[in-house]
């Protein structure tokens, strides 16, 4: 269902600095990243139109938005979007929507009996990765719904109810595979820091090339330092993501081997997009069970590789 959201009046200061700005907005639901997009479709279901912006295999802490974009985050009814600075350089955009008080909401901030991982300034944004907290997300963006569309809020309360399931059955899914992985391999590396939250929910080490942000290239020192570690650990595997370039991954995999161990591509996990569009691995659920399932195969733990539906594409 569409609506047509009020003119916001522009209000001007006395010193004719714009307060608010003057915009059209429709009805769209417009979110940043796919992660978000598939909750929201998952809850609103066709009650509403949800236009994502960053998609697959693109990286959204560099992505920089095209002027389409813009235009559809200023004009859309509600924003949805992930927060923690991982849209960096659509960060001043979506503030100054907040600052306007055009409804837009950040699911990864302000949750409830959350403990974030990083810096106080810049906490890792990646918290689709422990499932359980994701869960809360997708209760938050029930609820975003139910306020921007109040209509058809109890139809929003008993999709989340019935998606809920499916994430626990996920969640359930993830320590049982997991844990299949013997104690001396269970350290995940992978390009960039985005499995923090994963490590901690399911019980793995975890090490990344670059930190929680791709904006600047890992140095030197870095690469060797853990190289030296995956040598001494003797750990099989490192893992290449969909959104992060492979260079800095090759080059690990080339310094163990200059030291006498071998280290395979333990394959291809998704990080900060989701898999192709219309597939099991471009939803949230599929390229959760992707990651779990290709992690515990290269690590040497045991599941089937088509996943925990059955569905994975290898």
């Amino acid at each position: 269902m569409k609506k047509l959201l009020p003119l916001l009046p522009a209000l001007f200061l006395a010193s004719s600095c714009t307060k608010k700005e003057e915009i059209t907005t429709d009805g769209t639901i417009v979110t940043t990243i796919g992660m978000i997009a598939d909750v929201t479709r998952e809850i609103a279901g066709d009650q509403q139109e949800v236009i994502n912006l960053i998609g697959e295999g693109v990286d959204p802490h560099t992505h920089k938005p095209l002027k389409s974009e813009m235009d559809l985050i200023q004009k859309a009814g509600l924003v949805l979007y992930n927060g923690h600075l991982l849209e960096g350089k659509m960060g001043t955009l979506l503030e100054s929507r907040k600052a306007n008080e055009n409804p837009v909401f950040a699911g990864a901030e302000g949750l409830k009996d959350v403990s974030l991982i990083g810096d106080e300034h810049h906490p890792d944004p990646h918290l689709w990765m422990d499932v359980a907290i994701w869960t809360q997300v997708a209760e938050a963006i029930s609820q975003r719904l139910g306020e921007f569309d109040p209509a058809n809020q109890s139809d929003y309360a008993t999709s989340f109810t019935e998606y809920r399931k499916q994430l626990g059955d996920l969640d359930t899914y993830a320590k049982t595979a997991l844990g299949t992985i013997p104690p001396d391999h269970r350290v995940l590396v992978t390009a960039h820091d985005a499995f923090s939250y994963f490590g901690r929910a399911y019980g793995l080490e975890v090490r990344g090339i670059q930190g929680i942000s791709t904006d600047s290239e890992a140095g030197t020192k870095d690469i060797n330092d853990l190289i030296d570690y995956l040598v001494e650990k003797q750990i099989p595997a490192i893992f290449v993501e969909s959104s992060v370039p492979y260079k800095s991954v090759q080059a690990v995999i080339e310094g163990a081997a200059q030291q006498g161990h071998v280290v395979k591509n333990g394959g291809e996990l998704f990080s900060d997009a989701m898999g192709p569009t219309g597939t099991y691995e471009g939803t949230y659920i599929g390229m959760m069970d992707h990651n779990i399932t290709t992690i515990t195969n290269a690590l040497g733990g045991g599941v089937s590789q088509e996943g925990f539906q059955g569905k994975l594409n290898h």
